[in-house]
């Protein structure tokens, strides 16, 4: 039997959302990641981005933000006209 590993999430904050996605080569600056973070007239956010009980900052877990990139390419790819 395979031992199953849990991954343990790794949140991040604006900082630290913004260099993953530099590393993804999305670079955005603070402003741009900001508003990212911001929720619309629908009380939505672009990115999953939610308040940490704690401290009461916003932060993202790092694979939801990923995730959130490769979905859209995925859609993207998908609605392709050839």
């Amino acid at each position: 039997m395979q031992k199953e590993t849990i991954r343990k999430p790794t949140y991040l904050d604006f900082d630290g959302a913004r260099d993953v996605l530099a590393e993804m080569g999305v670079p955005l600056n603070d402003r741009q990641i900001r508003r990212a973070a911001e929720k619309d007239a629908y009380g939505n956010r672009k990115l999953p981005f939610f308040v940490d009980p704690i401290d009461g900052r916003l932060k993202i877990e790092r694979s939801a933000l990923i995730r959130t990139y490769y979905k859209a390419q995925m859609e993207a790819e998908q609605h392709l006209r050839l």
